[in-house]
């Protein structure tokens, strides 16, 4: 009988990415023949491993229904159920798909060549529109990587329901990128290089802002309640978005911005747009604060007074988990510490709620 069962994962975005909760086993509809008489779940390797036991099972029409501690669906893991005499092992091998909490409302879509998920709120007037810009490791071609590789779209949609939220996908691979990991964290200027064509180039937000500006000519997005933030790479695909979407967004909150020569001379240029930017007090590299301290005086000393900087402390970030090992070393809190928009999407400082608030 267990030759008969499917497995599928249940999961949801979490803080640091999807994570999944729980199990289904697709018994075929024969889940009356079977008795689980245990199971228990396992992840990790060696002395890494841990057990995630099982809070809950459910009997349905198709099989049965378990839920668990939640874990990374990056870590690998074993599920073993015993069934009446049997005993069957499942791992990531065997998943049959997965649902995603959360998922469901956004539509997937692909325009002009522009994939994208988009939420839309039930409203027959306009509404507003915030657009979310996914990091590196997010890039692809599956329309799906943006929605769990870190806490982003779903969120944001599920703490603002009444907006659209819009999330494409950067074209690329994050290995394309990141030549050389030790000299990334040395750089002056980030080490993160974009081979033509990929990441959150300019002819491809181009296209993102004309699907936006579809959107409010059919009536449905409200043209002076649009805004943008992104993450990382995508916080530096926001600074971008607002130079090639001139006069389109309302308001920016860029989270952790990648800072190159050409995302600093924009962000030094933007003297009329009101901007948060948000990280940790020291993030991948410690050079990204200068050159944003830089950008924010200068932009004040010329006049804008609606740019705010927020560096999030060491007791802020712990609270949700970021660097709270002491004994880590100067890398791995840097790397660590670039999780900073978890604080950010959490509305920490009340940088959503303000963002929100903008009006052309």
């Amino acid at each position: 009988m267990t030759d008969l069962m499917k497995l599928i994962m249940l999961g949801r975005t979490g803080n640091f990415g999807l994570e999944y909760t729980g199990f289904f086993l697709n018994t075929g509809g024969f889940h009356a023949e079977i008795s689980l008489s245990s199971c228990s779940c396992r992840t990790g390797s060696g002395a890494s491993e841990q057990d995630h036991p099982i809070l809950s099972l459910e009997k349905t029409q198709e099989g049965l229904l378990l839920s668990c501690d939640a874990f990374p669906a990056s870590a690998p893991f074993s599920l073993t159920a015993v069934l009446g005499d049997e005993s069957r092992t499942f791992t990531a091998a065997d998943i049959l798909s997965t649902e995603i909490e959360g998922l469901d409302p956004f539509e997937a879509l692909e325009e002009n060549g522009v994939l994208y998920r988009l939420y839309s709120p039930a409203s027959s007037s306009p509404r507003p529109l915030l657009l979310f810009l996914h990091g590196g490791g997010e890039c692809g071609y599956d329309n799906l990587s943006q929605m769990t590789g870190t806490l982003g779209a779903i969120h944001l949609a599920r703490s603002y329901p009444d907006l659209f939220v819009m999330a494409p996908q950067a074209p690329g691979r994050l290995s394309d990128m990141i030549p050389d990991k030790n000299a990334f964290y040395q750089n002056t200027f980030s080490g993160f290089r974009q081979p033509e064509g990929t990441g959150w180039h300019r002819e491809y937000l181009a296209k993102i802002c004309d699907i936006i500006r579809r959107l409010v000519q059919s009536g449905r997005v409200d043209r002076d309640r649009i805004y943008v933030t992104g993450l990382s790479m995508g916080g530096a695909g926001t600074l971008r978005a607002l130079s090639v979407g001139a006069g389109l967004f309302a308001a920016a909150a860029p989270v952790c911005p990648t800072m190159t020569p050409e995302t600093y001379g924009i962000l030094c240029s933007l003297t009329d747009t009101g901007l948060w930017i948000s990280t940790a007090y020291a993030d991948h590299t410690l050079y990204r604060h200068k050159y944003l301290v830089d950008a924010v005086m200068k932009l004040k000393d010329e006049g804008n007074r609606n740019v705010h900087l927020t560096l999030y402390a060491p007791e802020e970030l712990e609270k949700y988990g970021i660097s709270v090992d002491p004994g880590i070393s100067l890398t791995e809190r840097l790397s660590q510490n670039h999780n900073s928009w978890i604080l950010t999407y959490h509305n920490e400082h009340g940088i959503l709620d303000w963002l929100i608030s903008q009006h052309k």
